[in-house]
């Protein structure tokens, strides 16, 4: 499996999705990440290098399972204390370390996986002229997944920061780091954090 940036330098046309660094995936959470902390370094220093071409999507639960509708019903049904009319609210923030970027780091709320679903994201990303997008966050196999697959279709340059991602399933996370690897390989990039520093001119 080929790996790095493949493609060349990331240039100035480019932005960083951090996706779902949020309490909800945190600690004692029903949907934490084990790795979260772990990744929490490389995804700040992503962060950091540049928060004004910096997009947190946030997953936002509904106020209670049947305002989900169709099968979101039955998945919040499953995790009724997950709802906002149960949960501590301040768990749907962005996590304080990365919270401190924003602004001028921008926020974009989802009710689903993909952030593109209601249009806010791509419309940020085309008035600024994004041809590249670096992502980093959680999960790997499902809201990064959304994240990718989405990004691909509109035509992005895609690269996937592999020590800056993590789920709560380490055999999906593993599975998932080969797909984008070698399925996506012409239409994903797979680096770690030092080189894409290295490589992303700001």
């Amino acid at each position: 499996m080929a790996t790095g940036l493949r493609f060349g330098p990331i240039g100035e046309q480019s932005a960083h999705v951090c996706v779902d660094m949020q309490g909800l995936f945190r600690g004692g959470s029903p949907w934490a990440m084990a790795w979260f902390d772990r990744v929490m370094p490389n995804v700040r220093a992503l962060v950091s290098h540049a928060p004004a071409r910096t997009f947190f999507t946030r997953f936002i639960p509904p106020n209670e399972p049947l305002e989900a509708g169709g099968a979101w019903s039955r998945y919040y049904s499953k995790w009724p204390e997950m709802t906002l009319d149960r949960l501590d609210r301040k768990l749907v923030d962005v996590v304080p370390e990365l919270a401190a970027y924003a602004p001028p780091a921008k926020m974009i709320d989802k009710y689903v996986y993909s952030p593109w679903f209601s249009g806010e994201l791509v419309a940020s990303l085309k008035t600024s002229r994004i041809n590249t997008l670096i992502i980093s966050g959680g999960e790997t196999d499902v809201c990064v997944l959304a994240t990718v697959m989405g990004a691909i279709d509109i035509g992005y340059r895609v690269v996937i920061v592999t020590d800056a991602v993590c789920s709560s399933s380490d055999p999906a996370h593993d599975a998932m780091q080969l797909f984008y690897g070698q399925r996506l390989s012409q239409q994903v990039e797979t680096a770690e954090t030092e080189e894409i520093l290295g490589g992303w001119r700001v």
